[in-house]
């Protein structure tokens, strides 16, 4: 299968910089595949899983909003976060869920405090859905 140059940015650094066979990302209007020689493309991520074939074999990555961006020198990911799977912290994906929970529960009457737990809640199921995925 063709490589193209893939790099995934998040604000605390380079998570990858190197070739990818494909990626799949999740976007606000469905799932997008990307392969190389893909045309021109941004659009932007929202909560989910990004499946990266990168030397035959697919790493899984919890992304939690960002963008995706193809030209024809590169496919970039830009996110708020990403974590491979195998680097997630359960433990800490799981606690992050609880007190997720617990906030909605506690600001039912304020849309802006239930909007931000309910990201937060949304993010704690993804990486914990991410780490526990099976090929």
């Amino acid at each position: 299968m063709t490589e193209f140059k893939l790099k995934i940015l998040t604000p605390e650094g380079v998570v990858y910089d190197g070739m990818a066979e494909s990626v799949i990302v999740r976007t606000t209007v469905g799932d997008k595949g990307i392969l190389a020689k893909h045309e021109p493309y941004v659009a932007a991520l929202t909560i989910g899983q990004a499946k990266i074939r990168i030397n035959g074999t697919v790493r899984i990555g919890a992304v939690s909003s960002g963008i995706v961006e193809v030209t024809k020198d590169q496919t970039s990911i830009l996110a708020q976060s990403f974590e491979w799977a195998d680097e997630i912290d359960v433990d800490r994906a799981e606690k992050a869920k609880a007190l997720a929970q617990e906030r909605m529960q506690q600001y039912k009457d304020d849309q802006r405090a239930l909007d931000i737990a309910e990201y937060k809640l949304k993010r704690a199921i993804n990486r914990i859905n991410t780490a526990n995925f099976k090929l």
